[in-house]
């Protein structure tokens, strides 16, 4: 076998396992929250319905995980890697941490949950399988929500991820909040760069496009 093939043949099955990991992992979580809606133990009815938006997206994760297409390039070296592996796994983790009991919080997680999962449907129906957990490149999409901003996926995790926050909010989660902006931030750089390398219609698309907030950044 060539050193070609074989370098093929490495990186199908690192992307195959860390498909089944990444998949496995939303699974987890997504049951670890579906055992406290069977077992609600008198919580109000508030805390039962962000729950259940929470496992939604955690399934959703997973299921995006496992269909999305092979990498034309990736982002060389470690440093992207743990990026991306910081930034998709450890914060939500926030899932084991105690309650918030309180009704409003709980109410406002629903409305970001739910805001943020319809915006990662929106923007993965134009997407398609260019889905992808380290800096990789597949394809320029320029429809749907990504003709505003270039990274409305990103956007629509940190909706989410803050209405994940409110279920637990303590100043414990609220500074992993900030951390794991910060690491986001990180990652669409590496992103970035890939996509600029890699594919020659990126530079005259991202020269008219914010990153996440039009007019901010």
């Amino acid at each position: 076998m060539s050193a070609t093939a074989m370098s093929l043949s490495t990186n199908l099955a690192y992307d195959r396992l860390t498909r089944l990991l990444g998949s496995a992992w939303f699974l987890l979580l997504a049951l670890a929250v579906s055992f406290k809606l069977a077992t609600p133990a008198g919580e109000p009815w508030p805390s039962l319905v962000s729950n259940f938006f929470v496992a939604v997206f955690y399934l959703m994760l997973a299921l995006l995980i496992l269909i999305r297409g092979p990498a034309k390039a990736q982002a060389e070296g470690l440093l992207p890697r743990i990026a991306a592996f910081v930034g998709t796994y450890w914060p939500w983790t926030i899932t084991f941490f105690e309650r918030t009991e309180g009704a409003l919080p709980n109410l406002l997680s629903t409305v970001f949950v739910l805001t943020g999962m319809i915006m990662i449907l929106v923007t993965v129906r134009h997407l398609g399988r260019s889905f992808s957990l380290v800096p990789q490149a597949r394809s320029v999409v320029q429809t749907g929500p990504y003709r505003w901003i270039k990274h409305p996926l990103y956007l629509s995790e940190e909706i989410v991820f803050v209405g994940v926050v409110l279920q637990h909010l303590s100043w414990m989660t609220v500074a992993l909040l900030f951390l794991h902006i910060a690491i986001q931030v990180w990652r669409i750089h590496y992103e970035e760069d890939v996509l600029r390398r890699t594919l020659p219609e990126y530079s005259s698309y991202e020269a008219s496009r914010w990153r996440l907030i039009p007019y901010v950044w």
